[in-house]
């Protein structure tokens, strides 16, 4: 499928970076030379010019563009861009928007009008898994695949869990409930086989089913934390849409350092505390009782700010930290100094849009993009390779495991007696890159 993106911005680059690897025809437009430079080493084409361009357009073939992926800073520009793309031509198109109101269901007939057929805001998306894991205070990651169906955890491993130090073949002696399909391990991910193991610190991907989450997390040895009351370092994009959907129900202090945003703050998040101030400074959260706190939220624009302030929250006895981590190359370093959750906006905008892909192009994976390890859905074609045998008998290409099915729209875990059938929906781990070979096994 050729794909457009304009912008090469954060967002734009990361996604431009992991769809190069996906066999797409990927071209990305952008009026910055430097930026487009950055991207010269990755199986793409790069276009100087404008997004909002009749002629640039058109000069990339918007007629043949499956998907146009608006991108760029500034959101008129994005959604101007995607009506021109339409105009032109393009099949489907996605604007990066900074205003939540423009998400609600009564404005989706205004915006298709226009052109656009999907939008994403970051921020907010960021916010509501921030929310997420307000409510799941003891998993590191939470993703719902097959509308809940299959449900995958990422767990830190402590000592005290009966996974801990067991060979994967041995894990079905402590549970048949859950299908450990990922290790992170200092700063490796590992697809891992039935003679690795799992240690203490590892951070564990779980395949699982609903009904059986208590059991998975008693398994890992933790503990649901109740929150009541949740102190946030920083109070920009992301922080106000946190707050705007949990401060109904629990209490939210953010802490920030530009008095004229506190102004605006209080105005817009009345039930939320306001305080001016540095939450870096350690006089200031003893002072703002940091220790009664149940999470701690950092989520200045700061990756550095962020660690360091959220290790400064755990000396204090918070329980539960969250991390924004923007750069990606500290988000190992942040998960190794055990910072709880880390919220990259990055890899959570480029999830949703793989699966923006997915409802425009049923060939494609729908991909949950981790730091360095993907999750995707894939549709048994009929014919297919591995419908023949058993899993264990499959020469599957490696890194990568088969974690959990939806067959008859009941979700169930992969064992390597499983035999697939056609239209069996499968979740796959895989190592960063690797989609594309995958797919092929399945198509």
């Amino acid at each position: 499928m050729k794909i457009v993106i304009a912008g090469a911005g954060d967002v734009g680059t990361h996604l431009a970076k992991l769809l190069s690897g996906e066999e797409q025809d990927i071209i990305v437009i952008d009026n910055d030379e430097s930026r487009l430079a950055a991207l010269e080493n990755y199986n793409l084409l790069t276009v100087h010019g404008s997004a909002v361009s009749f002629s640039a357009l058109k000069g990339v073939g918007m007629g043949s563009c499956g998907l146009f992926i608006a991108v760029t800073p500034f959101e008129t520009r994005n959604i101007i861009a995607c009506s021109i793309a339409k105009k032109l031509g393009a099949k489907r198109t996605v604007a990066r928007i900074d205003n939540s109101e423009f998400l609600r269901k009564e404005h989706n007939g205004y915006f298709t009008s226009l052109g656009v057929d999907s939008l994403i805001y970051p921020e907010y998306l960021a916010g509501k898994e921030i929310v997420t894991a307000l409510s799941k205070t003891w998993v590191r990651n939470w993703f719902e695949l097959f509308d809940g169906q299959l449900i995958v955890v990422g767990v830190k491993i402590r000592a005290n869990s009966p996974l801990c130090g067991k060979q994967l073949r041995e894990v079905t002696t402590v549970s048949r409930y859950l299908h450990v399909s990922a290790i992170k391990r200092n700063r490796e991910t590992i697809i891992p086989h039935g003679d690795d193991r799992v240690l203490e610190n590892d951070i564990v991907y779980i395949a699982t089913m609903r009904q059986y989450i208590d059991h998975v997390m008693t398994v890992c040895g933790k503990e649901d934390v109740p929150v009541d009351k949740v102190l946030v370092m920083g109070g920009g994009d992301i922080a106000v849409q946190m707050a705007q959907m949990a401060q109904d129900r629990v209490s939210i202090k953010i802490i920030e350092e530009d008095r004229e945003l506190c102004e605006k703050l209080a105005e817009s998040l009345p039930g939320c505390s306001i305080v001016c101030g540095d939450a870096r400074d350690t006089d200031l959260l003893e002072e703002e009782g940091v220790s009664d706190y149940d999470v701690f939220v950092a989520l200045t624009p700061s990756s550095e700010a962020n660690i360091l302030g959220c290790m400064m929250a755990k000396e204090h006895g918070v329980r539960k930290t969250i991390a924004q981590v923007e750069n990606l190359q500290f988000i190992s370093q942040a998960e190794m100094l055990n910072i709880g959750t880390v919220i990259n906006k990055k890899l959570i905008a480029s999830s949703h849009i793989f699966q923006i892909m997915l409802d425009n192009d049923t060939s494609n994976a729908k991909c949950l993009a981790l730091a360095d390890a993907e999750v995707a859905e894939f549709v048994v074609k009929r014919g297919s390779k591995v419908t023949k045998s058993p899993v264990k008998d499959l020469r599957l290409p490696g890194g990568m495991t088969i974690a959990g099915l939806v067959r008859d729209g009941q979700g169930e875990l992969v064992t390597g007696n499983t035999l697939l059938r056609p239209g069996d929906h499968i979740v796959v781990f895989c190592l960063s890159g690797a989609i594309h070979k995958i797919e092929r096994a399945f198509s």
